[in-house]
C-alpha cells in the first residue's frame, strides 16, 4: 500500500484535463475498464485493491461510537443507578424514567444526526470526505465531556443532541466512501461492513454494560460514557492519511489527484507498466464519462435536485431502504435490554440476552457476505423482511398469554435474539448496500443526507412510541408491542415487492442508464443496457434496447 503524505493531493497540484490521451483512446480505456471491472474475480477483486478495503474500513470505524452510544443509552433506562439518578421514585419505592424523558433522550441524539447530515452534505461537497470526517471527530472529543459529567438528565440531553452532530456526518461520509474507492464485486462488502461497524459498537456497549452491572454507584453509567474518548484519535490519524476519494476529486475536475488516488488504491497486477496505466486511466475516463453523463441530465447538486427527474425515484429507493430498518421492527433491538426486563427477566439476565443478541448480530453481518455470493440485495431484503414479519407475529402471540410461565418469558427472549441474526444478515447490512449505490454519483451524498434523516425521523416517531409501548408507567404493551411493529413490517413488504430495484453487479453508469430509461424495479436484473452509448459486446454488454416497463 502507498504511503505517500496527503500533502500531495492539495489543491496546489494541477486541476487540468489531462492532455496525453485522445478522445478515441479514452473512449477505448473506459470501455476496457469497464469490462474488466464487471469480469473481475472477487479473489482477484481483493489481492489488487487491498488498500481500498483497509482504507475503506478504517473510515467505517468511526460509526462503532455511533453504535456504542445509541444502545448505552437505551440499555442503560434498565440499570437501576442510572434510573436512580435521573429518574423519579415511583410508589413502590423503585425508580424509573418517564416515558417522556426515555423518548426525549433517545431523540435528543437523532435531532443532532439530522442537523449534523444537512450540514454535512454541504461541508463534504466543498471540502472533502476526509476533513469532513476529521473535524467530526474533533466534536467528538469535545462533545462527550457533557454526557460524561452531566449532573441533571436536562444536561444529558444537551449532550446527546451535541454528540448527535457529528453521527450525522459519519453516516453519510463513510457509506459514500465505501462505496466510491472499490470497484462493483467489492462495493456490497465495503458498504455492508459500515453495517458491521453499528454491530459492533452495539456489542461493545452490552459487554461493557455487562461488566458495569454489579456496580451500584455513578461510575456504572460514567465509564461507559467515558470510553467514547477511545475511538477519535486513532480514527482521525488514519483518516489523515487515507486518500480522498476519487470520484469528488473528479467531480472538481482534480484529474490528476484522481488519477494519483487511483494508483493508490490499486496493486500492479499486469505484466507491464503501460498496461496498469492503461487500466488506471481506464478507470478514470469511466469517472469523467459518468460525472459529464449526470451533468447533461441534471440541473446542479442541490438538495432540491434530488427530486427532480430521475433522481427523484433514486431518492424514493434510498429513503424507503433505510425506513424500512425501522418498519420492520429495528426498534426494539435498539431497547431489548430493557424490553428483556419489562417482559419479565432479572437485570442481570437482560443485559446478558442484549450481549448475546449482539454477537449474533455480528455473526449475522458476517454471513451476510456469503448469502451475497448467491442472492441479490431485492432478494435478501424481501427475504429478511418477511422473515422479520413471523417473528414478530410469534413474539406478538406470545406476549399475549395471560401469567405467562419463565418458559414463556425466556421463549420470547430466543425469539428475539433469532430476530435480531435475520435482521443483521438480511435488512441490516443490505439497506447500507442499496442506499450507497442507488444514488447518482453527482447527488449521492446529499441522497445518502436524506435518507438516513428520512430513518433520523422515523426514529423520533418511533424514539415517542415505543418507551410508551414498553414502560409499566405508559401503555404497559410488553411483548405485545411486536403486534404494532408487525403491521408496519407488512406496509414495508409491500412497497419493496413493487419499488425495489437489484443494483448487483451493475456498475453506476449501467443504473444511471437503467433508471434514465425507467425500468420497472423488478425488471432491473433482466435487463440489458448501453454503455457510453457504445455496441454490443459478445456476452450482450451494452445493448441498445431496454426493455421493460417504465417506471416514474
Amino acid at each position: 500500500m502507498a504511503t505517500s503524505h496527503p500533502d500531495i493531493e492539495k489543491e496546489t497540484a494541477t486541476n487540468a484535463v489531462i492532455p496525453q490521451t485522445s478522445a478515441s483512446a479514452s473512449f477505448g480505456f473506459a470501455l476496457q475498464a469497464h469490462d474488466a471491472e464487471h469480469s473481475l474475480p472477487l479473489k482477484r477483486a481483493i489481492r489488487i485493491f487491498p488498500a481500498a478495503i483497509l482504507w475503506s474500513i478504517c473510515l467505517s470505524s468511526a460509526l462503532i461510537m455511533e453504535g456504542f452510544d445509541t444502545i448505552l443509552l437505551g440499555s442503560l433506562y434498565a440499570s437501576p443507578p442510572f434510573k436512580q439518578k435521573y429518574g423519579q421514585r415511583q410508589p413502590n419505592g423503585s425508580y424509573e424514567l418517564t416515558a417522556a424523558w426515555q423518548a426525549g433522550l433517545s431523540n435528543g441524539a437523532s435531532v443532532g444526526s439530522i442537523l449534523g447530515l444537512w450540514v454535512a452534505g454541504y461541508i463534504a461537497d466543498r471540502v472533502g470526505y476526509r476533513k469532513t470526517l476529521i473535524g467530526a471527530l474533533g466534536c467528538v472529543v469535545a462533545f462527550v465531556l457533557v454526557a460524561f459529567f452531566a449532573s441533571r438528565i436536562e444536561v444529558l440531553l444537551v449532550g446527546e443532541i451535541l454528540l448527535g452532530f457529528p453521527w450525522g456526518v459519519f453516516q453519510t461520509m463513510t457509506t459514500a466512501y465505501a462505496a466510491e474507492v472499490c470497484p462493483v464485486n467489492l462495493r456490497a462488502y465495503l458498504t455492508t461492513w459500515v453495517n458491521a461497524c453499528w454491530v459492533i459498537g452495539q456489542l461493545l456497549a452490552s459487554g461493557v454494560l455487562r461488566a458495569m452491572e454489579g456496580r451500584n454507584d455513578q461510575w456504572s453509567y460514567r465509564i461507559p460514557f467515558g470510553l467514547q474518548w477511545m475511538w477519535p484519535i486513532p480514527i482521525a490519524i488514519c483518516i489523515y492519511f487515507a486518500p480522498e476519494s476519487p470520484w469528488w476529486l473528479v467531480k472538481h475536475n482534480k484529474l490528476e489527484q484522481a488519477k494519483h488516488v487511483l494508483r493508490r488504491l490499486r496493486k500492479q497486477e499486469e505484466s507491464t507498466i503501460e498496461e496498469y496505466e492503461h487500466g488506471i486511466e481506464g478507470t478514470l475516463q469511466i469517472m469523467i464519462k459518468t460525472n459529464a453523463k449526470e451533468k447533461e441530465v441534471q440541473q446542479g447538486t442541490s438538495y432540491l435536485d434530488c427530486f427532480r427527474g430521475t433522481d427523484r425515484r433514486r431518492t424514493e429507493i434510498a429513503c424507503m431502504s433505510w425506513l424500512i430498518q425501522i418498519l420492520c421492527g429495528g426498534t426494539l433491538m435498539g431497547y431489548s435490554t430493557y424490553f428483556y426486563q419489562q417482559a419479565g427477566l432479572a437485570t442481570s439476565e437482560a443485559f446478558t440476552m442484549s450481549l448475546i443478541q449482539y454477537a449474533l448480530g455480528l455473526l449475522g453481518v458476517l454471513i451476510s457476505w456469503t448469502l451475497m455470493l448467491y442472492h441479490g440485495r431485492r432478494t435478501l431484503y424481501l427475504t429478511g423482511q418477511i422473515s422479520l414479519f413471523l417473528f414478530l407475529l410469534l413474539i406478538g402471540i406470545l406476549g399475549s398469554i395471560p401469567r405467562a410461565s419463565p418458559s414463556t418469558k425466556w421463549a420470547i427472549a430466543a425469539l428475539l435474539q433469532i430476530y435480531t441474526f435475520v435482521y443483521d444478515a438480511t435488512v441490516g447490512p443490505i439497506c447500507y448496500s442499496l442506499v450507497s449505490e442507488i444514488p447518482s454519483t453527482r447527488l449521492r451524498n446529499k441522497t445518502i443526507v436524506l435518507a438516513r434523516n428520512s430513518y433520523n425521523v422515523g426514529g423520533i416517531v418511533t424514539n415517542v412510541l415505543s418507551p410508551r409501548m414498553l414502560n409499566p408507567t405508559a401503555w404497559a404493551w410488553g411483548a405485545k408491542a411486536a403486534f404494532f411493529w408487525a403491521g408496519m413490517a407488512a406496509l414495508g413488504i409491500g412497497w419493496s415487492w413493487e419499488r425495489l430495484p437489484e443494483p448487483e453487479g451493475r456498475s453506476f453508469v449501467e443504473l444511471d442508464e437503467l433508471f434514465e430509461r425507467g425500468v420497472a424495479a423488478r425488471r432491473f436484473k433482466g435487463t440489458r443496457v448501453r454503455v457510453f452509448g457504445g455496441e454490443e459486446d459478445e456476452r450482450g454488454r451494452g445493448v441498445a434496447e431496454v426493455s421493460g416497463k417504465a417506471e416514474s
